[in-house]
């Protein structure tokens, strides 16, 4: 007698592939980058001048990332991080008139809880829906640091309503020896070694104590989130905060706690961009950076490696528009070879109709560069946020948000 099987089929079907990590797509397009800075004759592209850069323009939007992991790992949708980092800006600048640069990070961690809790009682408290209460922070920011700054960058020498004084950086530190090994190698005009050569001396040479404590910040956020009980019960009031609550987890107190830390994170942003990133607090200077951390969020598919991956790539972007035009216009042909290379690899893989949308975007990109006159000086000051526009674009196949981001919680309502 012949017995047949009642288990379902897990053979997947032929027509599927495995998807490629984005750890290997972020590994080519690293490696392309020197070709690209040959092929294009823009040697600044793998220079050490703009690793350097490329650090500094990161940080901030890594903080701000990592802030909003926090906040949307825990459950809440933080769109007030921008007001935040305005805020941690104007009180580190504040507290760096009188104490110094390291204090001033301490007065940018504390400014921005402290508007991280303000959105926590408006939204736990209050029952404000989260995003209009993102964009109530974000908007008292600008109209509340005017008014300090008013009442005490004003009245200081060289101080004015939109801006403080000149202050105090934080020290550089270089890795010794640096200079000497990769120096030499850097100079040397191999392909691929002697760009790596300059591009790690960026990294380990005249590099922040600032920026050495934000990149710390990523391991520590991966470690509590993943190993700890707290960053257990952070998650779980993320994916479903009525089970939480079923077991002795507090989805408030889990609330206010990822916001407080989310702003600190934000906060401590906009304090490294006083201190760091430039010499004084000026209105404005955060520039949306908030927004784009977010996006970093969404971008990284809530995980820190992820942040950091998107952290990098935007700051890469951002540092390009204070570089020389021929390195922005050779990311023209660096973008064709990407939206090609995809379109080829998706057409191998069976996945026709993706693959003829990055086609029908990577041949005029690859057409622009051979036969247009450049990127325009407008479209250069935009540049980093088209790519947090065509990356988010790229990645919303893979995205899996936690599932209680953005629901308000009643325990009432259970």
């Amino acid at each position: 007698m012949t017995v047949t099987s009642t288990r379902p089929d897990l053979t997947p079907p032929t027509t599927r592939t495995r998807r490629v990590p984005r750890w290997v797509w972020v590994v080519l397009i690293a490696m392309s980058v020197p070709l690209v800075a040959v092929l294009a004759e823009t040697p600044d592209l793998t220079s050490e001048g703009l690793t350097g850069a490329t650090l500094r323009f990161t940080v901030p939007i890594l903080l701000a990332g990592l802030g909003g992991l926090w906040a949307e790992r825990g459950g809440t949708l933080n769109i007030g991080l921008d007001g935040m980092m305005i805020i941690g800006s104007w009180t580190g600048a504040w507290v760096a008139l009188s104490y110094g640069p390291w204090a001033a990070l301490l007065g940018g961690v504390i400014g921005g809880a402290f508007a991280g809790v303000f959105q926590a009682l408006l939204t736990q408290n209050l029952g404000v829906d989260q995003a209009i209460s993102g964009i109530v922070v974000n908007m008292m920011a600008i109209g509340l640091v005017r008014f300090l700054s008013s009442v005490t960058f004003a009245e200081e020498p060289g101080g004015s309503i939109t801006q403080s004084p000149t202050l105090e950086q934080l020290p550089l530190v270089s890795l010794p020896g640096a200079e000497l090994v990769l120096g030499a190698l850097a100079g040397q005009g191999i392909l691929f070694v002697s760009d790596a050569a300059a591009i790690m001396l960026g990294l380990v040479t005249d590099v922040s104590v600032g920026t050495l404590l934000a990149f710390s910040l990523v391991p520590i956020t991966w470690w509590v989130l993943a190993k700890t009980r707290f960053g257990l019960r952070v998650r779980a009031t993320g994916e479903n905060p009525a089970a939480a609550d079923s077991l002795g987890v507090s989805p408030y107190r889990i609330h206010y706690l990822t916001q407080g830390i989310s702003g600190a994170l934000a906060g401590l942003g906009g304090a490294y961009m006083v201190v760091v990133a430039s010499s004084l607090y000026r209105e404005g200077q955060i520039a949306g950076r908030g927004f784009i951390g977010l996006a970093t969020v969404i971008f990284g598919n809530w995980h820190p490696g992820g942040v950091l991956t998107g952290s990098l790539l935007f700051g890469f972007t951002d540092a390009l528009r204070t570089r020389q035009e021929a390195s922005v216009n050779a990311l023209l042909l660096l973008g064709a070879a990407i939206l090609l290379a995809r379109c080829v690899w998706l057409f191998a893989a069976n996945r026709r109709k993706e693959s003829l949308w990055y086609g029908a975007f990577g041949l005029p990109v690859l057409l622009w560069y051979l036969f247009g006159d450049g990127v325009p000086s407008e479209l250069v000051s935009i540049a980093p946020y088209l790519v947090t526009l065509v990356v988010l674009m790229a990645a919303h196949h893979t995205l899996r948000p936690p599932a209680a981001v953005g629901v308000p919680y009643r325990r009432s309502e259970e």
